[in-house]
């Protein structure tokens, strides 16, 4: 920094040629970020099909087996709700490797459980973990992402957690052909092996550029985005506008500096995000919150951790087919996932997530409705229905992953002004794994009290009311810097949302 002239108290530099696509870096950045959440999904993949020789190895119940199923989420608030402020204590960068630390010793625990208890302790570690990893790898590389390609790098955790559920997947059916108190204790256990190189890949990778200027380290914040944007004018106007948007007055430019405004450092910002928000701030947390609960609500867990089940009800009878299949859900997903983070930076998110609501709704109605045909009519091989119901549950997975999976995390992880990010995001994890836990651990009884099409048609009904919700409330915010998102909230007129959407795309086409 010392390089940079001064004009009117903000930090300037001379004009400068591109020195080359420097997104390159941040894109590394957000892979090794990431590497978190292919651990979680693996996590959340890998007891679809191991549940079924638990079971029977264990000699569990239904209700036991469903609570086993969905505690991990319910576990994970407790990391949810830490890992904010602990991201603002130590860092991004070191949260990352505490939750890969709880990953290791929770795959460890359950790998060598001996009974229900046991393997209880072993989820109760684990998900400590997946509530930090899923707060902290979207917060993480949304900021350390320019805002041109931040849609796309912000989409990465989701990517990967697609690919640990895929991962999980596939474990089950190889390790399915050992003896059976075996096979379902290497599917759990290998998940430790990841997190050393998590935690290998984390010493490779910069602090947030946000969280550094929040400590006051603005020669060590302005070296990360000199790295991640393409001229050194690009990185020294980002820096400017995180230190505005984080109460840094424009003249002070030092390396290291004392934060006036020690709000920023942590304190009142609950009571700035709900005791007393600012009409935007309310906004922005209603549609956090909103589009957190709509995205489990609509029942994604239920498919991804009872495929085999869904599967078996719907006329698979093998086991083999039915993992099969579950692997088949598994490809889906991650390939329609890798579809909707290409397009994110390019239609932006609300068309996505209107699109994929839409779709999801249309997918869980006719799976519904096959599910009830083959129900009423037992004994009998209706082909026709079966074939629905199988096509149906890839659909609903394929419509889910083009939108409402990425984008609800980089939706969330960029809305929020700077000084409440950590705290605003984990506040939408903790929503999202709490229904995402009640999905888990009511979805056998739900199926046996409505029946298994009247639960997928009590999904449907959600997702008609999502799409109403974010239709409403979800302000287009493509393109727009991070400082800048604040300004976009607090109306729901359609007007503020044609300017929202007219600005955005003016930010993107600029760069």
């Amino acid at each position: 920094m010392s390089s940079s002239g001064e004009e009117r108290g903000v930090v300037v530099a001379d004009s400068e040629p591109p020195r080359g696509n420097r997104s390159r870096f941040a894109f590394a950045c957000a892979i090794l970020a990431s590497m978190t959440s292919i651990i979680l999904g693996y996590d959340i993949g890998v007891m679809s099909g191991a549940a079924i020789f638990i079971k029977d190895d264990l000699k569990l119940s239904d209700v036991q087996l469903e609570i086993l199923m969905g505690i991990l989420n319910i576990y994970s608030l407790i990391g949810s709700g830490a890992a904010g402020r602990t991201s603002d204590w130590i860092g991004r960068r070191y949260t990352i490797v505490l939750a890969g630390a709880f990953f290791f010793c929770g795959a460890l625990l359950m790998g060598f459980a001996t009974n229900y208890p046991f393997i209880m302790v072993g989820r109760f570690v684990a998900g400590i973990g997946v509530g930090y990893a899923m707060m902290i790898a979207p917060v993480y590389t949304a900021e350390v992402a320019p805002a041109s390609s931040r849609g796309f790098l912000s989409s990465f955790p989701e990517i990967f957690i697609n690919i640990g559920i895929l991962l999980g997947y596939v474990s089950n059916y190889f390790f399915a052909k050992l003896p059976e108190h075996l096979g379902w204790r290497f599917m759990l256990g290998i998940g430790a092996v990841p997190s050393v190189f998590l935690a290998i890949g984390v010493l490779a990778m910069p602090e947030s550029p946000r969280w550094l200027v929040i400590q006051g380290r603005l020669g060590d914040a302005f070296k990360v985005l000199d790295k991640t944007s393409n001229t050194k004018e690009e990185a020294i106007s980002r820096l400017n506008d995180i230190k505005r948007a984080a109460g840094i007055p424009d003249d002070m430019t030092d390396d290291v500096i004392v934060v006036p405004n020690k709000k920023s450092a942590g304190k009142g910002v609950w009571k700035d995000l709900l005791v007393r928000p600012t009409p935007s701030v309310r906004h922005i947390l209603i549609a956090c919150l909103g589009i957190h609960f709509a995205q489990q609500a609509s029942g994604i867990d239920a498919v991804v951790l009872y495929s085999p089940t869904i599967f078996s009800r719907a006329g698979l009878k093998s086991k083999n087919d039915q993992l099969l299949a579950t692997v088949a859900v598994g490809v889906v997903k991650t390939l329609f996932i890798v579809v909707g983070t290409c397009v994110v930076d390019r239609f932006g998110r609300r068309a996505l997530l209107l699109t994929s609501m839409g779709g999801m709704f249309i997918s869980l109605t006719l799976l519904g409705t096959s599910l009830t045909v083959i129900d009423r009519n037992p004994g009998q091989t209706l082909k026709w229905a079966i074939g629905l119901a199988v096509t149906t549950v890839m659909t609903f997975v394929a419509t889910f992953s083009i939108g409402a999976g990425p984008v609800t995390w980089v939706y969330c992880s960029e809305i929020f002004p700077v000084r409440l990010r950590a705290q605003g995001a984990s506040l939408g994890v903790m929503l999202n794994r709490l229904m995402s836990g009640i999905i888990g651990m009511t979805f056998l009884s739900l199926s046996k009290g409505l029946t298994i099409g009247g639960a997928f048609l009590l999904f449907a009904g959600v997702a008609a009311a999502a799409w109403v919700f974010f239709f409403t409330f979800l302000p287009e915010t493509r393109g727009v810097p991070l400082e800048e998102m604040e300004s976009l909230f607090g109306s729901y007129t359609a007007n503020k949302k044609n300017n929202v959407m007219t600005k955005g795309k003016q930010v993107v086409d600029e760069q």
